[in-house]
This record gives structure tokens, sequence and C-alpha cells, in this order.
């Protein structure tokens, strides 16, 4: 719904997929390539026009002074940078760029860590991600990815082991 809103905004709209260097985490258990897939299905089934969005893939790097100077050189030309990050809002300003909030739809319902938990806990996080999403997760076995990678082989004191 955020991105639907920003596409009336603006010409034309460059979603960055932030940390695209990270997979097979518990924050981030898909790649790079994988979220780039969620998302252009999701705006396909909301039927956003594709012609007027670019997805692009943004590995971190450890140097937040020079990082919306890197950023322009992943993406096409850019004014306005939308964020809810403190840190991406500073670090933007601090460069010469118009900065604004996007509004957020029901954020303490859609939140990636609440449906990371949900997966994890056999819960029913479908509800919370569109079916095109549900359908990649599912394709890609993501929830047995997250389930396999949040184990441990860790021996605590007092296990007798």
């Amino acid at each position: 719904m955020v991105i639907k809103r920003l596409v009336e905004e603006v010409d034309e709209l460059i979603i960055g997929i932030g940390s695209a260097q990270l997979s097979h985490t518990i924050d981030n258990p898909f790649t790079g390539g994988e979220r780039v897939l969620m998302m252009k299905e999701a705006l396909i089934e909301y039927e956003v026009d594709l012609s007027r969005v670019y997805i692009i893939p943004v590995p971190d790097i450890e140097m937040n002074h020079v990082w919306p100077r890197y950023v322009s050189l992943l993406t096409p030309p850019f004014d306005v940078v939308f964020s809810g990050n403190p840190l991406v809002k500073r670090l933007f300003m601090e460069s010469g760029f118009t900065v604004r909030t996007p509004p957020f739809f029901n954020r303490e319902v859609y939140s990636g860590k609440k449906i990371r938990r949900l997966m994890l806990e056999s819960g029913d996080w479908e509800q919370y991600v569109p079916s095109s999403v549900v359908r990649v997760i599912k394709d890609i076995r993501g929830v047995e990815r997250l389930i396999e990678i949040c184990k441990s082989d860790e021996v605590f004191e007092g296990d007798g082991k």
C-alpha cells in the first residue's frame, strides 16, 4: 500500500532492497534476489505499473558518510528519498537530498520481525503478506530455511553434554 501511494506522487520510483548481500540469517533469511522477486510479484498482484518502478539490490557498506553517494552510483538519478529510518534520513539530508517520511500502514501489524517470529512459531504469518509473496516463500522453502538457520549446535552448561 505504501508503494502504491508513492507511485501516485512521483514519475518513477526506485525501491532499494537494503542489506542485499545478506541472506540465511534470522533478520535476512532471504537472498537479495529472492527479495527482489517477492517485491516484483507483490507489485504485480497489487497492479502497480512496473514500467514506473525500479527494484535495485543495495548491499551495505561500512562507511555511513559515503553511503548516499554509494546508493546514487547503484541507481538511476533521484531527487527525493522516502524513508522512515532515522539514520537513512539523516545521511541523505546531510548529502543535500530532499527526504520525506512515507505513510505507514499498520506498522505494528505489518512488521518483518513479527512475520519471521510467526514463521518460527508455526503461526499464521501468511495473512500478513501478499499471496504472491506466500507463493515465493513456499517455492523456496523459506520457512524451513528460517527454522533451520535458527537452530544451534552450542552446548550449554548443565545440559549434561
